[in-house]
């Protein structure tokens, strides 16, 4: 691990935070190696129910990758096949949360995107500027902005390389929500209150939702649901509401 990137487990949620303010939280190699290891982490918990991804201080999320490492690798393929940060966050198996507070600029929108739910601050930005220093992004940014925002917003920001604020990110479906700074965390562990089964299942079942024909993805969701259905936390949650109380779950 690094003190450039920080994981800390409260209860049931984890904290990964993107720790080089004076950086713009930009991202090196050895952080992103630490980011796998928090995932791997975060994989293997029983406790751990959400995993939030933020950025120290309040001017950035994450700016993306330290370009001044970026002439390090010896060779094109060593920068093709670099350990991803964006790939790692995408391994996770439990709910995935962007807290983007402030800039997230290249791979740190990337970053956010690879999380399965985004919530912004309201100083947050978003922007795909790789354009501008004669590249493309290479950690998801066209897939995941098009199916955010759609081809032709996806189109200006990856061609412009512009940024957008969080209330454009709001309206284009980039994000989820736009809350005060202060109040971000917060916002972002309701999951952890849920059913935890049931919240990495709807997970799995999203991912299918994109991969899979209609037909196929309806007749594996309801094979999902049979599943959960049977735990342990499903016969909990049904008592609860007959005994009209709050569950409490136990990932069983």
């Amino acid at each position: 691990m690094t003190d450039e990137l920080l994981f800390e487990v409260d209860g049931h949620v984890a904290v990964i935070t993107i720790n080089r303010p004076a950086k713009l939280n930009s991202m090196t190699p050895e952080m992103a190696y630490a980011l796998e290891a928090a995932v791997a982490e975060c994989n293997k918990s029983n406790t751990i129910r959400c995993v939030i991804v933020t950025g120290a201080g309040e001017r950035a999320f994450c700016a993306g990758s330290d370009i001044r490492t970026l002439d390090d690798y010896a060779t094109p393929w060593e920068f093709r096949n670099r350990g991803d940060y964006c790939d790692a966050i995408r391994l996770c198996l439990k709910p995935t949360i962007a807290a983007v507070n402030g800039y997230a600029f290249g791979g740190g929108l990337e970053t956010a995107m690879s999380c399965d739910i985004r919530i912004a601050s309201s100083n947050a930005q978003f922007a795909a500027p790789e354009i501008k220093l004669g590249w493309i992004g290479g950690g998801g940014m066209a897939v995941h902005l098009a199916h955010s925002v759609g081809p032709s917003n996806a189109a200006l920001m990856i061609m412009t390389g512009d940024p957008i604020s969080a209330r454009q990110a709001k309206d284009w479906n980039l994000v989820s929500d736009v809350v005060p700074l202060p109040d971000l965390l917060d916002r972002a562990k309701t999951i952890a209150s849920r059913a935890p089964i049931a919240a990495e299942t709807a997970k799995i079942n999203l991912k299918a939702a994109f991969s899979m024909p209609v037909e196929k993805a309806i007749e594996y969701e309801r094979d999902l649901q049979t599943i959960c259905f049977a735990t342990a936390d499903a016969a909990e949650g049904r008592a609860a509401f007959k005994e009209k109380r709050p569950p409490v779950f136990k990932r069983r």
